[in-house]
Order: C-alpha cells, then structure tokens, then sequence
C-alpha cells in the first residue's frame, strides 16, 4: 500500500513524516449528512488512523442530490446514515478504523465519544448541538471546525482551545444564524466548498502543523461569486463562560437539552425519551401490524404509517414524526406508539 499515499507525501507540507502523524490520529464527526459524508469520506481516502461517524437519522430520497456517499439502494432499506456510512468508508479504505453511533450526539454521550479523539468535525443541523460540541472542546481541549451551508452560501471556521475564540463568543459578533435548507434549499458545489475548508484545516492539524491554521472566519457564496476572509482574533472574549477566564460550560447543562427539535430540510419533529431505550423492534413490528400499521424496518429502525401519519422509531427510543412541525402533534403520536 506504499503508492496510495504517494501523491499525498509529495506534497512538502504533509511529507512521510506528517502522513505517518495522519496514521495516528482519531476525528470525531458529529453529523452524516452533506457536510458529515463528505468530510469522512476526504479523511478516510487520506488515510487516518480512525473515525467515528455519529448521526441520529436515515438515508432519504433527497439526501441523494448532495450527499455522496449513499445510495438508492439505503435509501430502499431505510438505512440509518451512520450505518450507510460505515459500510461504504470501509470498502473505500479498508486501513482506516472506522466506528459509527446511530443517535444523538447529546452533551452526555459528546463527552464519552469526545475521549480520545484529536479533533471534531462539526457537520450538524442545529446551534444545539454545535453549541454543546463547543463546550466539548473546550472543557477537554480538543480542537474542533465548525462548517455550515445553505443555498449557495456556506462557512467556515476552526476553533483551537485557548488560542481563537469560541463559537459562543463568535456568536455575540457575526450573524452566523438565520436560513435553512428548509426555506432556500440547497447546492452540492457549496457542500463540497465547504467539505474543503474543513478537511483542509483538519489535514493541518493532524500533521500539527498549527502555523498553517487559518485564523479566519470565511465565508462565501458561490453564485453570486463572493468570498469573504475575516480575522476574528478580537472576538474572543475573556468574560464567555465557555471559554473565558471562569467557564462554566453552560451548554453541556441537563437544562439546556430539548426534548424535541425540528429538523433542518422536511417537515419533522423529533421526540426523545427522558432515558434512551432499548426497544425491540421485531416484537414492536408485530403489535403495530396487529394494530393496522403498516411497517417496514431493518436491524436499526421501524418505518410505520397510517391515515397520513408516518413515524420512524430507533431502537433507543427516538423517533422522527413527518409532516408535521407541532411538537405536541408529534408527542402525541409517539405516546400513542410508545407509551
């Protein structure tokens, strides 16, 4: 396997030396979606030593247009995304360790997926969870890029633990909020911009070559062929309470968490159990077709539906209600189903 990485050591900032520090390291990527696919599948064809791919949701019809490493044939077995994603990174490159979560990445299980990782690669949704990666990070020193994308538009920044500020401090002072895929859509040339710049500042710290991260925020739209770098250094704020002189890590708080989030990109809710579950899905299958359901499912999940209503249940417990963004329309069904 010496040639496959052969045009990757040619490239003097990398070399043998920095390949064999790619060896060695472990990323954390939160989210197997556009940017999570995209992201795992740079870093496994770069030959690091290990990933783990956490995602909470399934392959769907119109993830195709964007998010390269799933198939028709996921989307015909429903498969979850984390799941897809394993499989297909481990016929890519059988060399790299590769580990995947299907469930949400939560403060709790952040923490215990965070240890031992040298980087995270934030490819989520929702300022929940990057919010909770960034107290992560902070707490247990870990670097972390933050990505996101919407239309043509699309972001990037790398946060280093006591070096750059913080995505709470960042987000006092740049509106790096508002639209979602949901309202304007989006474009696959502005995921693979992205997956870019994250994957080129994450090469950049794997060989730890720490003078060569950017310390910009950039952002850009590429139809209306604009590209915009900005310092933030003075952003950084000593007085944040996730990376300040006293931090208290407000995001990793039980208080902090919902029960219930709106999706990016479809009509759904999803709705969590107080303690995730371990629900056996082919007796459940059973009492819903009793019932009059009609169910379909596979070793992760349960795809039932009927009078219009249709709910995707994991086996922790979680479940995904469509058609709907009433989050007591969708509590109500989910206990209906699960009590």
């Amino acid at each position: 396997m010496s040639e496959r990485y052969s045009r990757q050591t040619l490239f003097s900032p990398i070399g043998k030396e920095g390949q064999e520090k790619i060896r060695r390291k472990h990323v954390l990527v939160i989210g197997a979606g556009a940017l999570g696919s995209g992201s795992a599948e740079m870093l496994t064809r770069a030959g690091v030593g290990a990933l783990t791919i956490v995602d909470r949701d399934y392959v769907e019809e119109s993830n195709l247009q964007r998010q390269q490493l799933y198939t028709e044939q996921d989307v015909a077995e429903k498969l979850p995304k984390a799941a897809a994603a394993e499989k297909r990174l481990r016929e890519i490159n059988s060399d790299v360790e590769i580990h995947s979560f299907i469930g949400d990445a939560n403060p709790e299980k952040l923490a215990e997926l965070a240890s031992g990782k040298d980087l995270i690669i934030d490819a989520t949704d929702n300022f929940e969870t990057r919010l909770a990666i960034n107290d992560i990070s902070q707490k247990y020193q870990i670097p972390w890029i933050y990505g996101a994308c919407v239309g043509s538009y699309g972001m990037c920044f790398t946060i280093v633990p006591g070096k750059t500020p913080c995505l709470n401090c960042l987000l006092k002072k740049l509106p790096i909020q508002g639209m979602t895929c949901d309202t304007v859509g989006i474009i696959s040339p502005t995921v693979g911009m992205v997956v870019s710049h994250q994957v080129a500042e994450a090469m950049k710290i794997l060989v730890e070559d720490w003078e060569a991260v950017r310390p910009a925020f950039v952002s850009f739209d590429l139809w209306r062929n604009q590209y915009s770098s900005m310092k933030v250094g003075k952003a950084k704020d000593d007085s944040c309470l996730s990376c300040g002189a006293s931090p208290t890590f407000p995001f990793l708080d039980v208080e902090n968490q919902t029960k219930s989030t709106v999706l990016c990109g479809r009509d759904t809710v999803q709705v969590r159990p107080p303690k995730p579950l371990d629900i056996r899905l082919a007796e459940l299958a059973a009492q819903l077709k009793a019932l009059g359901y009609e169910v379909k499912g596979n070793p992760y999940l349960l795809s039932l539906e009927t009078k219009g209503e249709r709910m995707v249940i994991f086996k922790d417990g979680r479940a995904l209600v469509h058609g709907t963004k009433d989050m007591t329309a969708a509590k109500s069904m989910y206990n209906r189903i699960l009590g």
